[in-house]
């Protein structure tokens, strides 16, 4: 894992629109970056969900969200339609950018082997750097640890 005080890497790539964001574009401001294995399965719909759910607190932080997948654009286009996600969804089809950040790697599931991403999340600040690392997260609650959190960070 990334640790607190690394320069957050940068990245280029296509949201739920197939419009391209880059980590810079937030420059000056907080970004969580959450990555997550798969959209519309149980437990990425719940994270995601609960960060719609919170995203107001976020906003009124001045905190923007992304969420990263190897998903491409179009599930993610829905998986965003379907629940009203007010945030971007990056389709990170080949993994590189969740290699960037230690999120993607051989993974195992019912008897199976194969590579996908890590439930890991950062939160850059507004310097670029890395203020929080949260591995191997549990979806149920997430977002609301994360806002706890920048509230005792910034109390």
């Amino acid at each position: 894992m990334l640790d607190v005080g690394d320069d957050a890497p940068e990245f280029e790539l296509p949201n739920q629109d197939g419009d391209i964001v880059r980590r810079s574009d937030f420059e000056g401001r907080r970004v969580v970056v959450y990555f997550y294995p798969r959209a519309n399965t149980e437990g990425c719909t719940t994270e995601a969900c609960e960060f719609r759910d919170e995203s107001p607190t976020f906003d009124e932080r001045d905190v923007a969200i992304l969420g990263i997948s190897d998903d491409p654009v179009d599930d993610l286009a829905a998986f965003a339609e379907e629940y009203e996600l007010p945030f971007d969804l990056l389709s990170d089809e080949a993994g590189e950018v969740a290699t960037l950040y230690e999120s993607y790697g051989e993974k195992q599931m019912f008897g199976n082997t194969f590579d996908g991403v890590f439930r890991n999340t950062y939160v850059v600040g507004p310097d670029g750097r890395i203020e929080a690392v949260y591995e191997g997260v549990s979806p149920e609650g997430h977002a609301e640890e994360i806002l706890a959190d920048l509230q005792d960070a910034t109390a």
